[in-house]
């Protein structure tokens, strides 16, 4: 799969702006804040309706527009698709595939898998653990595009639920009298269920991960792990989440039963994904306050690059994104990298200057300046 045009009108710094795409290796170069960036995320954004820079939409509209549009066409072996997203801040966003307008924007989910690898992925490992559920969830929808349904599902079913607890938690504190919280089970069934489902996604995407982290690991580091990959659950401490999703129910609602005088004292729901995380070990130790600075960024990036293999093998190749990040590697790791990702079937490199690009990487180039991008 690769994208063959990527067309942008007020997204970011560019009021418009068409760019040819190749399969095999592309280099954005150019200053910081020239714009560079910007391509790429785009190309993300219609991967994961998100950017991995800004938590909202709206710094992603140019100043002064009311709207943005991103439109690329994809081709994936003899069929190609044109997909189209209008990013509307306060509003509800807009998607067209080939043209028909009868699509949500989760619809578009699936046709351009990437996998992005950027400075804010030192956060997968020095970051909180939000970092890491985002990791896993995104990879999780890459690989199953109907789980961004389930995921917004839990979103919607926790905040409900967290109402619930403010408003029962608030009454408490002013004297006054005990709300009815009989609705309060209904919404524990459907967390669980929902939950359950999100559970059994993690789990099996960190067994599938696991050798291929540890290896990626191995080809950027040589002799540099083992590393591993464990879930830590919310449901109890030393509790070993169950495997099924049918046990993971049963294990989410004994434990909001546990906790639920807490919870209703805090105001908030204490049980669930949302608040779980994934331990990252390298030789037996948290890599999290005990890796170096270079070991953390290997560390990262073996996560991307195992992220990469899982989504290859799975039999749609996604577009591997590296944005600015040769410059943050030191020279081994740099060719390392280069190497490894050379035969992608397309590869999106950002990059300061042109000896930033490692030469293995030799392909289509363009220089971006001021919001002008330009074929060199």
């Amino acid at each position: 799969m690769h994208v063959t045009h990527l067309s942008l009108a007020d997204f970011r710094s560019y009021a418009r702006v068409e760019v040819p795409l190749d399969p095999g290796v592309t280099a954005f170069v150019g200053a910081n804040g020239q714009g560079k960036t910007n391509l790429v995320e785009a190309v993300g954004y219609l991967a994961t309706l998100g950017s991995h820079r800004v938590s909202s939409d709206a710094p992603l509209v140019r100043m002064g527009a009311d709207r943005a549009v991103i439109r690329a066409a994809v081709t994936q072996g003899e069929r190609s698709q044109l997909i189209e997203l209008e990013l509307n801040p306060g509003k509800a966003n807009r998607a067209r595939i080939n043209r028909s307008s009868q699509v949500r924007p989760r619809d578009v989910l699936g046709i351009v898998r990437t996998v992005l690898f950027a400075p804010e992925d030192l956060a997968l490992v020095k970051g909180d653990p939000g970092e890491r559920r985002r990791f896993l969830d995104e990879l999780i929808t890459a690989r199953s595009p109907r789980m961004a349904g389930v995921r917004s599902d839990y979103e919607r079913v926790l905040k409900q639920r967290n109402t619930l607890l403010k408003s029962a938690a608030m009454a408490r504190r002013h004297g006054g009298r005990s709300m009815d919280l009989s609705t309060l089970d209904v919404w524990d069934q459907h967390l669980g269920r929902v939950g359950a489902e999100l559970l059994a996604q993690r789990l099996d995407l960190i067994a599938t991960l696991q050798p291929l982290a540890d290896k990626a690991y191995g080809d950027v580091a040589p002799g540099g792990g083992p590393v591993t990959l464990e879930y830590r659950s919310s449901v109890g401490a030393g509790v070993e989440p169950a495997r099924t999703r049918d046990a993971l129910y049963e294990q989410l609602i004994a434990a909001l039963a546990e906790v639920r005088k807490q919870e209703i004292e805090r105001g908030v729901t204490l049980v669930g994904p949302h608040r779980d995380d994934l331990l990252l070990g390298l030789r037996g130790m948290p890599a999290k306050g005990y890796a170096s600075h270079g070991e953390s960024w290997s560390y990262a990036l073996a996560l991307r690059l195992a992220s990469y293999d899982l989504l290859r093998g799975e039999g749609n190749e996604p577009v591997l994104v590296l944005d600015d990040v040769f410059a943050e590697l030191d020279a081994r790791r740099r060719e390392r990298l280069a190497e490894l990702v050379a035969p992608g079937e397309q590869v999106l490199v950002t990059a300061a200057v042109d000896d930033d690009v490692p030469g293995v990487l030799a392909g289509r180039r363009y220089a971006v300046s001021a919001g002008e991008v330009e074929r060199v």
